[in-house]
């Protein structure tokens, strides 16, 4: 028997929701920053360490942050889906990012890993303007999905090219749930693009 309409517009949401909740910027930015730092890294024990310094700064600790901020009420959800909640959680990640870039610097972190970090921080400086100041809910979703595809692709080659598809894939899911328009969903896929295949490799 055929599925209703009612039925696939839920599968269709089911699906948008575990993309959003997987493929999550927290569990992005960590994976991706680990998996450069273990490429980059002399020694296990120096990917281990230098990538979860990148990972704390850039995913852990903001993530932390931001739930606690839900458990106080004082935002509806970990992803903060109202505009107007996103003032502190982008400035906290902005700051913790930066702060890992410059604790990564000084410590001698591999280039390559030193590289992507602060092409994440130069995204944040980007887009929070364009969030707090502008007023139009750029996707961080969309931005470190593409981010993280195009990295993958520039450090391991074009065998991980399928990282694409699951890009754009978050980037539906997103449109999918009502929480960004098409526009902010391609705006947030081009910066974290830009700053991941032009910045990194001029960077790196």
């Amino acid at each position: 028997m055929a599925m209703s309409n009612t039925a696939r517009l839920t599968a269709a949401d089911r699906a948008a929701r575990l993309l959003t909740e997987v493929l999550s910027p927290a569990v992005l930015v960590a994976t991706v920053l680990l998996a450069v730092a273990w490429h980059a890294a002399d020694s296990p024990m120096s990917a281990l360490i230098m990538g979860v310094i990148a990972a704390a700064a850039a995913s852990f600790l903001p993530i932390a942050y931001i739930l606690h901020g839900v458990r106080r009420g004082a935002w509806t959800d970990r992803h903060v889906g109202v505009r107007a909640q996103r003032t502190l959680p982008m400035l906290v990640c902005l700051g913790s990012t930066v702060s890992g870039t410059l604790a990564l610097a000084a410590v001698g972190a591999p280039h390559d890993l030193l590289a992507l970090i602060a092409c994440m921080a130069a995204a944040l400086v980007v887009v929070t303007p364009i969030t707090l100041l502008a007023r139009w809910k750029i996707s961080i979703h969309a931005l470190v999905a593409a981010g993280t595809a195009v990295t993958f692709t520039v450090v391991f080659g074009p065998a991980l090219a399928f990282t694409w598809p699951l890009a754009a894939a978050v980037g539906w899911s997103r449109v999918r749930l009502l929480d960004h328009t098409p526009a902010q969903v391609l705006a947030g896929a081009l910066v974290g693009a830009c700053a991941t295949g032009l910045l990194y490799p001029a960077l790196r």
